[in-house]
């Protein structure tokens, strides 16, 4: 700690909201913890030489393991956020409270990449070594669409006798990019079909699968607005025109999506489609919806003549498949939880890389647990605080934890931060495809085997590119 904190100049603007002025590579300095840390560890913050900024912190009772942390999103900023490793450091302050060193990359910039993050991600696993040294165990845990990045840490990095004793997904989009946002190009073409705003037929047009054409100004205040005048969403139930309810009612039981995530489920269907198809892929498609058909609406034959339908550029499919899909070929201890109400990545997430892992027959290496709740960022702090130390215990004395055994170590945890324990240690996922409707080969899982992984990795540019 003392070598480390001579290092390149301090960041301290970087908590206090002011932006560090440097764009160079710096080395972690000293700055001010954030709230939710205060003063039980040495923060530091710096910027890698890819770009990425990040944020560490260092108890000042350690116990000599390391939690690196892939954060969720993706955010769509063009540059690496300053702010965004800082923000995770406080919402994450329960590992540093129980006792791990914690690391996170903000990734050298927004927008869709998934080996772009890994990668990112174990950069800076590799930093905190060069600058702390080795810790006793190292673990990576990953949040939303960051599950999926620790998921394909553990897969790239993560080899037996590796730099990874183990890995904590929480509430993961697991089912990776190709087969993972489905239910949002569903979501995309319903919601067209009941409300014909976006676009609008004044507009100029577009194909549904970019999201958003590329020059659009369209803002996510712009987009709420649209959302409104179509369903009322934001309004009470009395206040909606019956025109309103009935398309709302319509699109939420057709694509299975809560009301209460519909706009940010719609929003990423806009704006991050169209990052993956733009910016990502070159305005190819790695969408396909031409087979699905939709019901539960007051007029199934009426919605599936009248939808957009599109099949996917089989060379775009597999550069997102590529960069996001998991093979499920895992050589270390993965603990898993979820949400069994989880209204944004479905906790049918789960069945998807339980079959992806025991198709690959790793799955000694996993447990999954389960609770009952209804976030999807917010789960209890007494539950992250237990599932570390269920992980660490798995990986201390090889004895391989059970959902119930994880569930009844909670209430120790709980003593301590009081934000409940509510495992369900008997609860099971339905299949992926009970909630999303499958396309083409979508019941077989991983997505992507490891053949197709090796066979796609000898293609030169294949993926998305950091």
């Amino acid at each position: 700690m003392a070598l480390a904190m001579g290092v390149a100049g301090l960041l301290a603007g970087v908590v206090s909201g002011t932006a560090p002025a440097q764009a160079a590579p710096s080395g972690p300095g000293i700055t001010t913890c954030p709230a939710g840390v205060g003063d039980k560890a040495t923060c530091y913050t710096g910027r890698d030489s890819d770009g990425a900024y990040y944020a560490i912190a260092v108890p000042k009772q350690w116990n000599g393991s390391l939690v690196v942390h892939a954060h969720g999103g993706p955010d769509l900023g063009d540059e690496s956020d300053p702010q965004r490793s800082v923000g995770d450091l406080d919402r994450w302050a329960v590992m540093v409270d129980e006792g791990y060193a914690w690391a996170g990359s903000s990734y050298r910039r927004g927008g869709y990449g998934t080996r772009m993050a890994a990668a990112d991600t174990e950069h800076l696993r590799r930093l905190f070594v060069d600058e702390f040294g080795r810790p006793e165990r190292t673990y990576v845990h990953g949040q939303s669409w960051g599950g999926d990045v620790a998921a394909k840490v553990v897969e790239e990095y993560g080899k037996k006798g590796g730099p990874y004793d183990g890995a904590l997904l929480t509430s993961g989009v697991l089912a990776g990019g190709s087969r993972g946002y489905d239910y949002r190009v569903d979501l995309r073409v319903v919601y067209q079909y009941y409300c014909r705003n976006l676009p609008r037929p004044d507009e100029p047009q577009y194909p549904l699968w970019q999201g958003l054409r590329p020059s659009s100004t369209l803002t996510t205040a712009g987009l709420r607005a649209r959302l409104q005048e179509c369903t009322g969403y934001a309004s009470a139930p009395q206040d909606r025109t019956a025109l309103q309810q009935r398309n709302l009612d319509d699109i939420l039981a057709v694509t299975r999506i809560p009301e209460r995530t519909l706009e940010s489920h719609l929003r990423f269907s806009v704006f991050t489609f169209r990052d993956i198809v733009h910016n990502r892929l070159g305005d190819r498609n790695p969408f396909d919806n031409a087979s699905v058909r939709y019901s539960g609406s007051h007029d199934d034959a009426a919605l599936n003549k009248g939808v957009e339908r599109f099949s996917a550029d089989p060379a775009a499919r597999r550069d997102l498949s590529y960069d996001s899909d998991l093979t499920g070929r895992i050589s270390l201890p993965v603990l898993t939880m979820h949400a069994i109400d989880d209204p944004t990545a479905f906790v049918e997430h789960e069945a998807a890389y339980r079959a992806s892992v025991e198709a690959a027959h790793r799955g000694k290496h996993l447990v999954q647990t389960f609770t009952e709740e209804s976030e999807h960022s917010e789960l209890s702090d007494s539950e992250y605080a237990n599932s570390i130390a269920a992980l660490d215990a798995w990986v201390r004395t090889g004895k391989k934890p059970t959902p119930r055994s994880v569930a009844s170590s909670c209430a120790r945890f709980d003593r301590v931060y009081g934000t409940g324990c509510f495992y369900d240690p008997d609860f099971r996922p339905a299949p992926y495809a009970s909630r999303v409707r499958p396309r083409p080969s979508g019941l077989s899982w991983p997505a992507m085997t490891a053949a197709q992984e090796r066979s796609w990795s000898r293609i030169d540019g294949v993926g998305i590119a950091p």
